[in-house]
């Protein structure tokens, strides 16, 4: 399989300050790829070295083969970017928007209006097009921006958290479509908040934090390597160090978090061995996902920006 994007010691500075600390990564032609991260991560960052905001402050990146150092021109002509602020022109209305964004691309007139008239129509977005921006919701904005990174069809997206402020039906519509580019190949590199959307959407995962990846894998393998098969949520109250102390002499991996303990288990003999020792106690019983894997893996504190 041909790969889409390679970074080779990719590094970002701010102000002496590291953002990106030498960050090697390949991602398939045809996969969708998530970044997940706290806030502060860095995925931001990465994300705009390479659609070409950020220009990096050393390191190699190819995006579809080509030197982000020498050949970004090239580069954009191919990529579709739907940043975490829509970026639509709100002195426009809907159509209007889409058929500035042609200009840009130099595309042909005729083929710019039979794209922009197929993607409104993919986009539920037909009966709306001479709406102006801020008649539409966030649901409508964030399909016209997607829209918008499609008209010149390109062969990767790039998504920095989609669906972050829609509500639930927004988002599983924009889950759905996602899903139909995956069938037709085109690369997808995103990041999201939602651990649900990236299990669903995503092939592989990178967990990103401190400008550092921490682990990178499919969903499963994510889960198989840092939590196991299931997930007690222990309710501990002010108990917390005797259970702690329970959970250590029975061999078992577990995290804390304020009242609760996460306990983790590789098989459900494990599991069933450990609450013939819990008595007048509150728990949870749960399949692991990628939720807990991030947590494991970027720790439960709070960050100053969160």
């Amino acid at each position: 399989m041909s790969i889409a994007l390679s970074a080779v010691n990719l590094k970002k500075n701010y102000n002496n300050v590291a953002a990106i600390k030498g960050i090697n990564l390949e991602v398939k032609q045809g996969e969708c790829f998530g970044i997940l991260g706290p806030n502060g991560a860095g995925k931001s960052t990465l994300l705009k070295m390479i659609y070409g905001q950020v220009l990096p402050s050393s390191g190699d990146l190819f995006v579809l083969g080509l030197n982000t150092k020498d050949q970004f021109t090239e580069i954009k002509s191919r990529i579709g970017i739907v940043p975490q602020g829509d970026g639509l022109d709100t002195d426009f209305n809907a159509i209007e928007n889409l058929k500035l964004f042609a200009t840009y691309f130099k595309m042909n007139t005729n083929l710019a209006l039979m794209r922009i008239e197929h993607l409104l129509h993919e986009m539920k977005l037909a009966s709306h097009q001479y709406h102006h921006i801020d008649a539409l919701s966030g649901g409508m904005r964030r399909r016209l921006a997607i829209a918008r990174a499609l008209l010149h069809d390109p062969e990767m997206l790039i998504m920095d958290e989609p669906t972050t402020g829609l509500d639930p039906q927004a988002r599983l519509w924009i889950w759905t479509y996602f899903e139909k580019l995956k069938s037709q190949k085109k690369t997808i590199i995103l990041t999201t908040h939602y651990m649900e959307e990236a299990e669903k959407l995503c092939d592989r995962i990178a967990i990103v934090d401190q400008g550092a990846i921490l682990d990178l894998g499919t969903t499963t393998q994510l889960i198989q390597k840092y939590i196991g098969i299931e997930v007690i949520e222990l309710e501990v109250g002010t108990e917390k160090n005797y259970w702690s102390v329970k959970i250590k002499s029975q061999g078992l991996d577990f995290q804390d978090f304020e009242n609760k303990l996460f306990i983790y288990f590789q098989s459900v003999q494990q599991r069933q061995n450990f609450l013939e020792h819990i008595q007048n106690a509150h728990y949870l019983i749960r399949d692991a996902n990628l939720n807990d894997v991030f947590l494991k893996a970027a720790g439960y504190q709070i960050r100053g920006n969160a």
